[in-house]
């Protein structure tokens, strides 16, 4: 029996504990019932909750070109991205705040202070430069927020050199959104913004032709295993200013060749002499061979370049099987032969020549 009491007398002691603490914290409870009653903090590290993906509008002003390099197939470009997007768990009280606006600039700010989730964009094609130079975040009252990001940036793209040097390209820069995909976060440009607002840009040996924005699907490998994201392409037209190349080696070679002619002038008894200016010609188009694959990417096709070379080589050539032939000839004792090959020679090359020339022209404007 007092074993009996022993227990109930502890159990109302236990129960007089419960009962005073609770009177003198009210809200103290169990664990689970403090998880219960309390209300969740928004958690504005993801993306606002909505029907349907989280639309961005995305711009993007292209300032300059720094540089368009053919041989490595890509080019660097410097500008501002620009994203707009509204997340109502932002929106704040202007009375409260003290501003309308609220503004999170610099790398720090933007870092450490800035509350929200943002879309992180990325250069796809990114060929090992990729900085931000200035980044500012706006935040309005209902809670629509603006990002600008100041970019210089290299891209790689593929460049069609059939038509060197009178080729044309378009260079794209692809933005993506890193790790989410279009069911989540979609882009959109704003009303009027497939034109790229541009300045004046100047590309040593380029011309740009145009520039405008676009939103494609593609698939991708950054959305965390998801394959269709929502990209911002930004396209550069550009077309080589040609003068270039033609000062530097197709006028010069062509006054080379022509003079590679002038072996059907001279005495044939000079066989040596024919043969040495001939060689001569043929060298030079072998040098000129290597100072234009400098110029250009190791591709395994013809360029117009390619062929005016390569044909400037054969006709140089040509002219050393003219010379044996002619000298065979003389010493078999047909000199009038030997003579009207030579005459013939001397207005049958630089047709034959100019017209490949010309044909090879016409035909590459005609494609283009």
């Amino acid at each position: 029996m007092s074993r009996l009491i022993s227990i109930y007398m502890v159990l109302v002691v236990a129960l007089l504990c419960r009962t005073g603490m609770a009177a003198i914290n009210p809200v103290a409870d169990s664990g689970v019932d403090r998880l219960r009653t309390t209300p969740g903090e928004p958690f504005l590290l993801s993306p606002p909750k909505q029907t349907g993906p989280v639309m961005v509008m995305a711009s993007f002003r292209l300032n300059d070109v720094n540089e368009i390099d053919g041989t490595r197939e890509k080019f660097e470009f410097t500008g501002v991205l620009t994203l707009e997007w509204n997340d109502p768990r932002q929106a704040f009280d202007p009375l409260v705040a003290g501003v309308d606006e609220k503004i999170y600039q610099g790398d720090y700010q933007f870092d450490e202070i800035s509350p929200g989730w943002y879309p992180q964009m990325v250069l796809v094609n990114e060929s090992g430069l990729y900085q931000k130079s200035g980044v500012v975040l706006r935040i309005r009252t209902d809670g629509s927020a603006t990002l600008i990001e100041t970019l210089n940036a290299t891209a790689k793209t593929d460049f069609d050199m059939s038509q060197y040097p009178f080729d044309k390209h378009r260079l794209e820069a692809v933005f993506e959104v890193l790790g989410y995909d279009k069911d989540e976060v979609q882009l959109r440009l704003p009303s009027g913004a497939d034109r790229a607002p541009t300045i004046e840009i100047s590309v040593p040996q380029w011309r740009i032709t145009g520039v405008d924005l676009s939103i494609r699907d593609r698939q991708a490998s950054n959305t965390g295993g998801r394959t269709i994201s929502s990209a911002l392409v930004l396209r550069v037209d550009v077309q080589r200013a040609s003068f270039y190349a033609r000062r530097l080696i197709t006028l010069p070679l062509v006054l080379i060749v022509l003079l590679s002619f002038s072996v059907f002038w001279m005495d044939r008894a000079s066989l040596g002499d024919r043969l040495n200016l001939s060689f001569i010609g043929i060298l030079t188009a072998v040098a000129y061979q290597i100072v234009t694959a400098e110029q250009l990417p190791h591709i395994s096709y013809f360029t117009v370049m390619h062929g005016f070379l390569m044909f400037s080589f054969l006709t140089m050539c040509a002219t050393v099987v003219i010379n044996l032939w002619v000298s065979v000839l003389d010493r078999g004792g047909m000199s009038a032969l030997g003579d009207r090959i030579d005459r013939r020679c001397r207005w049958i090359f630089p047709l034959v020549y100019f017209g490949f020339i010309w044909t090879m022209l016409g035909i590459e404007f005609l494609l283009t």
